[in-house]
């Protein structure tokens, strides 16, 4: 497997170029977990047992000082049983069999995409990630669960469009989307919105968009203070409208801090809530809701205060039953009140 040159090179130069090749297909090949066999390496090359070695010992040098640097953990072994040598342990930028197999198990249990797109990521992400010798085993462990998998009734194709609105946002077009508000009742509309990011919770991705309208200076503007949610795969189609909009740095959208805020996809104004919990487990409640903090304990249970977005919350904290009381606001202890009675009526 020499390299053919159409200039006819020759000498000192050819020669180290020759050998350079010859370093990396070994290299490579050691990488997609192959066997490298001294006798059989230097027939195929055309050189001696003794310039295979010396191959070896420079990529032994090159990973060596990689583990100098912490950028490797890889070393180049002789196997006694596979008669040649091996490459062990794993590149730190490559995953290892364990985070291949977790992010596997998660992104299964999401249910986020079509099937088909489910078992192209996992196979493309096991084909890419897992060592050669390990392919099989890791594609074993998930076979069964990938069997098994039920995607979601609505079936769309969102792999695509995540990335494409990703980039309507990084590039700050304003969109017209087409939404099916409801899906049974077929209610669609059609909105000018400004987005702003893409989320995920349970089992669906949502655009996070300001809805726009004409203000008297006929200049978009938000409509709301607070960004609507639109569920991915109710957008029927969308467009530019050929405007940008622009955020100041003081004023840009903080994703990370407002996502801690939306936990239910509910939009809304921010409630600041007060509420007694007396379960068990308090860390499944902190765990639940990033911006909730304990402020004071006593012997029957705690009062946590948080930040959210949307009336979601309500329906979550219904959930909970007679573990949770609300404490403040007194508008949305009113609410809970209301909610409760009519609940109960259904049941006289």
């Amino acid at each position: 497997m020499r390299p053919v040159w159409e200039d006819g090179r020759s000498g000192g130069s050819y020669g180290q170029t020759v050998k350079n090749f010859r370093v990396l297909d070994i290299y490579v090949r050691l990488c997609e977990g192959k066997i490298i066999n001294k006798a059989e390496e230097a027939k195929k090359f055309g050189v001696d047992a003794r310039s295979i070695q010396r191959d070896i010992d420079d990529i032994r040098a090159f990973l060596d000082e990689r583990f100098a640097n912490a950028l490797d953990v890889r070393k180049i072994t002789y196997s006694h049983l596979q008669k040649g040598f091996v490459i062990t342990g794993v590149e730190s930028s490559v995953m290892s069999n364990s985070e291949i197999f977790a992010v596997s198990k998660i992104l299964l249990g999401s249910r986020a995409f079509a099937k088909k797109d489910m078992y192209n990521m996992i196979d493309k992400m096991i084909a890419g990630c897992v060592p050669q010798k390990n392919v099989k085993l890791v594609s074993e462990l998930v076979a069964n669960e990938k069997f098994h998998y039920v995607e979601l009734r609505h079936k769309a194709d969102i792999v695509d469009r995540l990335w494409e609105i990703g980039m309507e946002i990084q590039e700050q077009n304003l969109l017209e989307i087409t939404y099916e508000k409801q899906i049974d009742a077929k209610e669609t509309v059609s909105r000018i919105v400004q987005p702003v990011a893409l989320l995920f919770s349970e089992y669906y991705f949502y655009l996070n968009a300001y809805i726009m309208k004409k203000d008297q200076t006929n200049t978009y503007a938000h409509a709301f203070d607070y960004p609507t949610i639109f569920r991915l795969d109710r957008i029927h189609s969308y467009k530019r409208t050929g405007q940008k909009f622009k955020i100041p740095y003081a004023g840009r959208f903080e994703e990370g801090e407002y996502r801690k805020r939306l936990q239910f996809m509910f939009a809304g104004n921010l409630i600041r809530l007060q509420f007694r919990f007396t379960g068990n487990s308090v860390d499944a409640i902190l765990d639940r809701l990033p911006t909730a903090e304990v402020i004071s304990k006593d012997a029957e249970g705690c009062v946590i205060k948080a930040e959210v977005y949307g009336r979601g919350i309500l329906m979550w904290l219904l959930s909970q039953g007679t573990m949770v009381e609300v404490l403040k606001p007194e508008a949305f202890r009113e609410d809970m009140k209301r909610t409760l009675r009519e609940m109960l009526a259904k049941y006289d």
